[in-house]
This record gives structure tokens, C-alpha cells and sequence, in this order.
């Protein structure tokens, strides 16, 4: 009789949840820009932020959490949240029930709360990599800059939506870091050691 060898099982490779988060906040920032700018209307923000800026990063978040990443759970399930809660009150605005609707000095606040939320990822992304420390300084740049659109400064919207577009292809580009190390072995493109 054969000898039964007791051997321990193979754990299966995981993907990393980044890479659906930083596509999707990559995606509708990009897109919300498009808006802004004038070149598109608000219904494919709307049905992509609510996909895969709200529901994706959410998920993204949620993985991240059992990977023990407490930056990625809170970036990830907090952009999520900011997508889902966003495309809510942009659908609310159209409703006619003026406790639903938009007001410029309601989406300044709302947008302010998420610029503190991000001045404290932006100082955690010092310990990341240059190109997330590019991403979050970008980012809160953008929150800047929309908090005083909203706040009575309109002609700085196109200089938001261009340093948010940015933004976005950061995020892209730290996405495609990852999927590029993972399909050819090596590193493609490289995302540059910590700042601190």
C-alpha cells in the first residue's frame, strides 16, 4: 500500500481589488471632468458613478479590508461612497421635491467634508508610492478647487476639471501598474519609492 502524504493546500492567487477601485475612480473622475468641461452630458456620470465608481470601489474596498489594507478599505469604500451618494442627489435635483434637490452652497459642504477626508489620505500616500502621493495631492487640489466653484468662484471649474482629469489618469496608470506586474512578470510601470 502507497504511502499517503499529508501535504498542506496550495492557496489560490488572488487578484488585487486595486485594480477594479483605481479603475473605477479613474473612470468616473474622468468622466464627471468630460462633463464639466462641456463635452458630454450627465447621464453616463450618473450610471457609471453608481456602477463602477460607487458599487466597484465599494466592493474593492470590502477586499481590501480582508487583505488587511486600511488605506485601500478606507480610500476605496470611501470613494465609493462618495459616487453612490453623488448620483443620488444629481437624480434627487431632478425630482422637483425641494428637499432632494441640489444647492450650490450644500454640494460645497458635502464636497469640504470629502476634502478633509482626503487631505488625510494625501498624508498617508506619503508612505505609498510617489505616483499615489501625485494622485491624492491632485485629488485634493481638485476637491479644493470644487469647494470654491461651489462657493461662489465658477471660473475655477475648468482649471478643477483639468487637474482632476489628472487625477484620473494617475489612478490609471497606478491600475496598470499593477496589472501590467502581474501579466509580464516585471515591472512595467514603475510607481516610485515612498516620500517618507
Amino acid at each position: 500500500m502507497a504511502e499517503t502524504i499529508d501535504k498542506d493546500p496550495v492557496a489560490p492567487v488572488l487578484g488585487n481589488p486595486a485594480v477594479v477601485g483605481l479603475g473605477g475612480f479613474g473612470m468616473t473622475t474622468m468622466l464627471l471632468q468630460f462633463h464639466n468641461l462641456g463635452w458630454m452630458g450627465i447621464t453616463p456620470v450618473i450610471w457609471s458613478g453608481f456602477v463602477f465608481g460607487g458599487v466597484g470601489q465599494l466592493i474593492a474596498g470590502f477586499q481590501e479590508q480582508k487583505t488587511g489594507n486600511n488605506f485601500g478599505y478606507a480610500a476605496f469604500a470611501g470613494y465609493g461612497a462618495f459616487w453612490i451618494i453623488l448620483c443620488a442627489y444629481l437624480l434627487g435635483s431632478t425630482t422637483g421635491n425641494k428637499m432632494l434637490a441640489l444647492n450650490e452652497n450644500d454640494v460645497g459642504f458635502f464636497l469640504f467634508g470629502y476634502t478633509l477626508f482626503t487631505a488625510g489620505l494625501w498624508i498617508a500616500s506619503f508612505k505609498i508610492s510617489k505616483a499615489m502621493f501625485l494622485t491624492f495631492l491632485t485629488l485634493l487640489i481638485g476637491f479644493i478647487l470644487l469647494d470654491l466653484v461651489f462657493w461662489g468662484r465658477p471660473s475655477l471649474k475648468p482649471i478643477a476639471a483639468w487637474d482632476l482629469i489628472v487625477c484620473a489618469l494617475t489612478a490609471w496608470y497606478m491600475m496598470f501598474h499593477v496589472v501590467f506586474r502581474s501579466v509580464f512578470g516585471r515591472d512595467v510601470l514603475p510607481v516610485g519609492a515612498p516620500l517618507a
